[in-house]
């Protein structure tokens, strides 16, 4: 069975939570990649009211999740990239249960009243690069891709120094929000859609041929001492309560 499979999907809705109702509250630790945050959040108010469980979440982009799991911080669960993923279960830093929260892939922004660019292809939206003002995104998976991906279109030397990096996609949108001319943005989907109606123009996600997907996974770090509650909070992320939750937050399958 593979370990990364979904956990949850066949469980009654109307029963799945009676399963994870237990005799004591508890409070457990959850570390998280940004990217999934809207989704998470909803998941988490909904298992909090039917549990009683108590979920504190700490956001990190993906390298600093890396940092502090190999620093063996005491958290109870990790959501992360599924390599990351893989590289902590590599280590026996993770219990068993595994499961898929689902895929975000990459979009680009504007201000609310900025010039929108033409990413109708990948050719377009090589000449909307080279034509804007400036280029803004993280530090992160989402941002060490299009770096990659812009040096393959061997345009990365020319835009450079109109370059503008930051740790995480929140200080990106926050940036664009607040530009000036033509200025775009990059960033995961779901974090371009927390701010849409906060001054930010979704412009659309790039185009198919160069989109790039990162998949998340969820796991009970093996020395949780909360095992049974972590575990059930795992699977509800993927269950048939959980999924739609990411799903309407932009998380897709």
């Amino acid at each position: 069975m593979n370990r990364f499979a979904s956990i949850g999907r066949h469980f009654v809705p109307g029963v799945l939570m009676a399963s994870f109702v237990l005799a004591q509250a508890a409070e457990i630790s959850v570390l998280s990649a940004g990217a999934i945050e809207p989704g998470l959040k909803a998941a988490v108010d909904v298992f909090e009211k039917q549990t009683g469980h108590q979920v504190k979440v700490t956001f990190n982009t993906a390298p600093e999740l890396k940092k502090r799991i190999d620093g063996n911080e005491t958290f109870d669960a990790v959501i992360a990239p599924r390599a990351t993923i893989s590289e902590f279960a590599s280590a026996s830093k993770l219990a068993e249960t595994r499961a898929i929260v689902g895929r975000v892939g990459m979009g680009v922004a504007v201000r609310d009243g900025g010039p929108a660019p033409n990413i109708s292809s990948a050719a377009a939206l090589k000449q909307s690069v080279l034509a804007a003002d400036a280029l803004v995104f993280n530090r992160a998976s989402t941002g060490m891709y299009l770096e990659g991906l812009l040096k393959k279109m061997e345009v990365y030397a020319q835009v450079e120094s109109k370059t503008t990096r930051y740790p995480d996609g929140a200080a990106v949108m926050e940036h664009v929000i607040h530009g000036k001319g033509n200025e775009i943005g990059f960033g995961a989907i779901t974090e371009i859609l927390l701010y849409k109606d906060k001054g930010l123009r979704f412009v659309g996600p790039v185009p198919a041929e160069i989109q790039n997907y990162t998949t998340y996974a969820a796991a009970p770090l093996a020395a949780s001492k909360q095992q049974e509650v972590t575990q059930a909070f795992v699977s509800f992320l993927a269950g048939p309560v959980g999924k739609p939750l990411f799903e309407a937050a932009g998380v897709t399958d």
